[in-house]
């Protein structure tokens, strides 16, 4: 019992220290440098808004049409925030994999703030 004990105490003075909680085991990578959360919830509604579903799918995991966000294989680039943007900003116009082009901006309309927020989402897809 006063192992138990022990090990309880110590649970409890590890999370409050910010290192050990026990609802995550997995430690969120930080956004990258720019990049905020409120960023990266507005890109979400750019994406769930926009045609980027139609060819990556409602969560992002792909479909026939378009390549997984979601895992950390990337096509296109490293997979890291500035060759995301540089991606939905120009497109893909020939692909590599996949059936048919990605138009600059997926053929919306994007402000850069918007390009950079779904940038943002897109990124938080595969580095969660």
């Amino acid at each position: 019992m006063k192992k138990q004990a022990l090990c309880v105490v110590a649970g409890c003075l590890l999370a409050s220290l910010g290192i050990f909680s026990s609802s995550s085991t997995a430690a969120t990578p930080p956004l990258p440098k720019g990049v905020t959360q409120d960023m990266v919830t507005k890109g979400g509604t750019i994406y769930k808004g926009q045609t980027c579903v139609a060819c990556h799918g409602a969560t992002g995991a792909g479909t026939p049409l378009g390549p997984d966000l979601t895992d950390d294989k990337w096509i296109w680039s490293d997979g890291g925030y500035p060759g995301i943007v540089k991606t939905i900003k120009e497109g893909v116009p020939k692909p590599k994999q996949f059936p048919s082009p990605m138009p600059p901006m997926g053929g919306a309309q994007l402000t850069a703030d918007q390009v950079s927020a779904l940038a943002a989402y897109v990124w938080s897809l595969s580095h969660h």
